[in-house]
């Protein structure tokens, strides 16, 4: 550990919480990237997991939980998340269908907001549903910017291809039919950092009879408008720290 409070057991939780910011970890992986004795690291990961502040993904493998992202909504921080409400009601009301966020959490995706349609047939998401990270448009757009190694890994069990991704880096956007879920398509695009990272998809879902086998003619415009809205508003707020 490079700096210590003095208080050793918050410093060795820190350093847990530290190690699962680089993503999902094996309990071995967490010993081998934290310095702790294998029984420290497991007693650690679980107390942080009863509190929420660690979760586990589809592989039992250990990741940020999510607590943390609502103690920093809480505190105000979470700027894309205190911005996002009014910009997918509109992004709903424009094309008539559900809209949400996601961010990806391991090997998940987690829809963080959403707006639904009010009545009639929807594709309805709850706030905080977990969905997986192998198909989907907005899996597509999680991964589309991946750096090649992982991308590559990333595919491996994905119901779409290297092809189709680089498809959605050169056009800004995703579509999917059918793809996550029968009857159901979708169109999502990124939302970027201030350093231009790709960290959250903006997309709007529902039945294929309304969306049609090409959503992304009906739909890809206001998706990126509303996408590029939620990146301009982190740009900003950088700016006026």
């Amino acid at each position: 550990m490079d700096e210590s409070s003095g208080v050793g057991v918050l410093d060795k939780a820190a350093v847990v919480l530290t190690a699962l910011e680089s993503g999902p970890m094996t309990l071995a992986g967490l010993v081998q990237t934290t310095g702790l004795a294998r029984p420290t690291a497991h007693r650690l990961a679980v107390a942080l997991e009863h509190h929420r502040l660690v979760g586990r993904d589809l592989q039992g493998r250990f990741i940020l939980g999510p607590r943390l992202g609502e103690l920093a909504s809480a505190a105000g921080e979470d700027r894309l998340l205190t911005t996002a409400g009014p910009i997918l009601n509109r992004l709903r009301d424009i094309t008539g269908e559900s809209a949400q966020l996601f961010r990806r959490q391991g090997d998940v995706r987690v829809c963080v907001a959403a707006a639904e349609r009010p009545s009639g047939l929807r594709d309805s998401i709850p706030v905080g549903s977990q969905l997986a990270m192998t198909a989907g448009s907005a899996a597509q757009v999680l991964l589309a910017w991946e750096e090649p190694e992982r991308l590559r890994r990333e595919l491996a069990n994905a119901n779409f291809s290297a092809v189709a991704l680089t498809g959605v880096r050169r056009r800004g956007w995703a579509q999917s039919v059918a793809e996550r879920e029968p009857g159901v398509a979708s169109v999502s695009a990124p939302v970027r950092s201030p350093g231009g990272k790709v960290i959250a998809a903006v997309s709007v879902s529902g039945p294929i009879e309304r969306l049609s086998r090409q959503p992304g003619r009906l739909h890809a415009a206001a998706v990126m408008a509303a996408a590029e809205r939620l990146s301009e508003v982190l740009r900003r707020s950088a700016e006026s720290d």
